[in-house]
């Protein structure tokens, strides 16, 4: 599915309500933001980067796709890198994080966005699978925030986004792990709140719920057949039933931009649901 990344309205500007300066949001801000070179985190990059920041974009398993949005935020006058990381690997963090200070000199912003769904059957998970996904989906976030934290620290407006879903707290009925991982997400967001709060250093959630993407890990297809098909009509029928919507990647990109903004400092530890009211039914 071809995707307009640029077709929705972006949270760019704020205005100074004594002077009335404008200016953009996040202008001169350095982000991180991993797996965001396609879907979610493709939206989410776009947005910091529409909004001033620089943007260093981690992907791992599509680079052709990283790179495409490298090119389209640099067509429209932004600055964004990519690079190829396994962030399941200790050195590989230390990779990424020594790439981002050497292009930007600094980090103001993580957006751990990087997951893994296999959409296996409880029946069909070994361990070794089901360490794997919690491991990158809850694991990477962990070592992420922890290599950026001293220039988090450093920075005076350090921000850090956390991507969980609606299935942290919805169970999927398709993937126990990548669910697992999810609700571990946004208990990590709550606990590095509390212990950055002293730095001067948010962390935040956002939980999206459907969302139009290209594709998911692995083929969304192969491990929803039988179940999946029928997890897919009954959402469609409490969509036209109930009147939630499929959310689009701008939808997180603009959460995450007011999250990463002086407008979003008062917030600290909050799970921001994306999810069209998904999660009301």
């Amino acid at each position: 599915m071809a995707l307009d990344y640029l077709e929705r309205p972006a949270l760019v500007s704020e205005v100074n309500m004594k002077t009335g300066e404008e200016k953009r949001v996040l202008e001169g801000r350095r982000a991180i933001v991993t797996g965001g070179g396609k879907g979610i985190g493709k939206g989410i990059s776009i947005r910091l980067a529409e909004a001033g920041a620089s943007v260093v974009i981690v992907g791992n398993s599509n680079m052709t796709m990283a790179e495409e949005t490298c090119a389209l935020i640099e067509s429209r006058g932004g600055k964004a890198w990519c690079i190829g990381a396994d962030l399941a690997l200790p050195e590989s963090i230390d990779k990424v994080v020594a790439f981002a200070l050497e292009k930007m000199g600094g980090i103001d912003i993580l957006v751990n966005n990087a997951a893994y769904q296999p959409n296996r059957d409880i029946t069909e998970y070994s361990g070794d699978l089901f360490r794997n996904v919690i491991d990158i989906n809850l694991g990477s976030y962990l070592r992420m925030t922890m290599a950026c934290f001293p220039y988090l620290k450093e920075s005076g407006h350090g921000r850090v986004i956390n991507i969980s879903s609606v299935h942290g707290k919805k169970p999927t009925g398709f993937d126990i792990a990548y669910a697992t991982s999810k609700g571990g997400v946004t208990m990590l967001t709550r606990e590095t709140a509390v212990a950055f709060i002293r730095y001067g250093i948010t962390c935040n959630a956002i939980l999206p719920g459907g969302t139009a993407i290209e594709f998911k890990t692995e083929s969304s297809i192969k491990g929803m057949q039988d179940f999946g098909a029928h997890y897919l009509r009954v959402e469609r029928d409490r969509r036209y039933r109930f009147g939630y919507r499929t959310g689009y990647p701008s939808d997180s990109g603009n959460m995450a931009v007011f999250l990463c903004s002086d407008l979003g400092e008062h917030y600290n530890g909050v799970q921001m649901r994306a999810d069209g009211g998904m999660t009301l039914f």
